[in-house]
């Protein structure tokens, strides 16, 4: 510090963030400007180059949520804290926007990419593993648990076939469980803790699909699946040439793209498609380069049935697809179910360049979701809110695309569509407007405004950036959407809760031992506030909760135990004790409370 000891001015003071932070405050508070409105990044397009990895990390990020809250359910003294540290650190060391490698376009096949694409790639595939073991850890500590001999060699297809299903929200499920062909054996029929017969039907990739009614938060449900018994009638899914319906909904496929031309909702007049554009819900766009006239669409559909029904009714659409070895799409509706679920696969063919800087080596896929929604307003989730684009957001914030969270929504007073995204986190509003390829200079190339609209791109997939991300992408990769017309304006909270359940989804386990509790840990009303996060604090003592007031109006919480807590007080993220929480919780809007309940001795 020899120009601190030799210099009057300017004085150098070391500090930490906040202190410099607090002293900019302190000095210039009153005259800084003040700006609302959502900063949409500008980075985030790498999250779209390595899609695979994107989306196999973002499921890794909701499993381990369900398995913290699993093991608040079942064992919660036994908490392995370092397990999930470590899982969670690869889920954030993978999600962080680079990976490193200054030269992985330039020079893609270098030794110095290569390794370093390897080490970035496995934080994802280890979070994956991790997630997954944590969940089957967590149902394996339960006290009564059975574990199988080790000297059992029967066949597990023969064995007597009983599986847990839980429900790790904090809202009442009524959903179609999926158990997996491994689980479920060879029956078809299935009973649940009552032995009552319930609704159920095997698939076609053999998987069993349940119908789960009324399952409480917070709890799990046994159910046995067997080769005789009753069967239940009370599905009313059904598909047949390009077309899928229940009760509740329509969808038409168009016969030459695979498209949904069609989108009708029981109480909404009109179809919800808006195809006056030249394309249709869930079409497959791709493009080389920049030129917008350039983009391609996926070949002639082969549309057939998939499953019939009663219970799960789909359809599948094969192309051949620009970019793609095979492109499929799979549409289905379940009875009852008000949403209608898209699962693409798409089996990436490399794109092969000579330098993958220029435009000829520059490539995007996207699908479209064009609604009909006259008038409507978009709204996107996003961390702790909801944004409207153009009108939430600051003067500098990104337009060429915006990040999502679990949905987007389209509306008007009278109706509209929630959209689930489960798997692609970069969506486009209004048109194909991620065009900018490479390090753009001109700061007129940036788009300026967003204009009303009620369609989204989704941008599944890109390799725009000029440096430290993906040069190119091959292989199969899913991308999960979920469709869900609703009458009115769907509150912010409801369509947090139908995205959650979709990204969160019923957990199927082996059911051994004693069978799950019947009463819930905790319920939490009202509605709009939900649990953004439930797990045992990691020293074993006690229960964090975290509260999200998913509205825009002050809340407070009322919490009502199974087994109440010795005391409830107030925490943060480093899960001490703060103040005692004496009644209800307040929960301001857009806010999170993190509360810890100590365990009773």
């Amino acid at each position: 510090m020899l120009f601190r000891s030799t210099h009057v001015s300017p004085r150098l003071v070391i500090s930490s963030t906040s202190e410099a932070f607090r002293a900019l405050e302190e000095r210039y508070g009153d005259r800084l400007p003040q700006v609302r409105g959502d900063w949409t990044p500008y980075w985030e397009d790498g999250a779209g180059s390595s899609a695979a990895e994107t989306a196999m990390n973002r499921a890794s990020s909701e499993r381990l949520a369900q398995a913290e809250t699993l093991w608040a359910m079942i064992a919660p003294r036994r908490y392995p804290a370092a397990k999930f540290e470590e899982a969670w650190n690869n889920v954030l060391l993978y999600s962080e926007h680079t990976w490193g490698a200054s030269c992985s376009v330039s020079e893609p096949a270098s030794a110095f990419t290569m390794d370093q694409w390897s080490i970035k790639q496995s934080y994802a595939t280890t979070a994956n593993l991790q997630s997954r073991q944590l969940v089957s850890e967590a149902v394996q500590s339960g006290a009564g648990f059975v574990p199988l001999e080790p000297g059992d060699t029967t066949d597990a297809t023969e064995r007597p076939c009983f599986v847990d299903i839980y429900n790790t929200t904090s809202w009442a499920r009524t959903s179609v469980a999926i158990i997996p062909k491994e689980l479920s054996g060879k029956g078809h029929f299935v009973t649940d803790d009552r032995g009552q017969p319930v609704c159920a039907q095997r698939l076609a990739n053999r998987e069993l699909a349940v119908l789960v009614r009324d399952l409480p938060p917070l709890t799990g449900r046994r159910y046995t699946v067997a080769r005789q018994g009753t069967a239940v009638e009370g599905g009313k899914a059904r598909a047949a040439g390009t077309t899928l319906a229940n009760d509740k909904l329509r969808v038409v496929l168009d016969e030459k793209t695979g498209g949904i031309v069609d989108l009708r909702a029981e109480g909404i007049e009109g179809n919800l498609a808006d195809t006056t554009g030249g394309q249709a819900i869930n079409d497959y766009l791709y493009l080389i380069g920049d030129d917008l006239t350039s983009i391609q669409h996926s070949g002639p559909a082969k549309i057939t049935v998939r499953d019939r029904g009663p219970l799960v009714a789909s359809l599948r659409v094969e192309s051949d697809a620009p970019g793609c070895h095979k492109l499929l799409r799979e549409v289905r509706v379940t009875a009852d179910g008000d949403y209608v679920e898209l699962l693409n696969t798409v089996d990436k063919r490399r794109l092969e360049a000579s330098d993958y800087r220029e435009k000829a080596g520059k490539e995007s896929l996207n699908f479209a979701f064009p609604f009909n929604v006259a008038g409507g307003t978009v709204r996107l989730d996003i961390p702790l809110g909801v944004m409207r684009p153009e009108e939430y957001q600051v003067p500098s914030a990104c337009k060429n695309w915006l990040t999502v969270g679990r949905w987007a929504d389209v509306s008007n007073a009278e109706y509209g569509v929630t959209w689930v995204t489960l798997d692609a986190p970069l969506v486009q509003v209004g048109g194909i407007t991620a065009t900018l390829l490479n390090s753009p200079t001109d700061p007129d190339a940036w788009r300026k405004r967003i204009e009303p609209t009620q369609a989204l791109y989704t941008w599944a997939m890109n390799n725009h950036w000029y440096t430290n991300y993906r040069a190119y992408q091959e292989g199969p990769v899913v991308f999960r959407f979920v469709l869900r017309p609703h009458r009115g304006r769907t509150s912010d909270a409801e369509a947090s809760r139908v995205a959650t359940g979709f990204s969160q989804p019923l957990v199927a386990v082996p059911g051994r031992g004693r069978a799950p509790r019947e009463a819930s840990l905790l319920h939490v009303e009202p509605a709009d506030v939900l649990v953004a996060g439930l797990k045992p604090s990691d020293d074993g003592r006690a229960i964090i909760i975290r509260l999200l007031g998913a509205t825009g109006q002050n809340s407070s919480a009322r919490l009502t135990w199974s087994r109440a807590p010795r005391e409830l007080r107030l925490s943060d993220t480093s899960e001490r004790h703060g103040k005692a929480i004496v009644g209800d919780v307040p929960v301001p809007a857009w806010g999170l409370v993190t509360v810890r309940a100590e365990l009773a001795e």
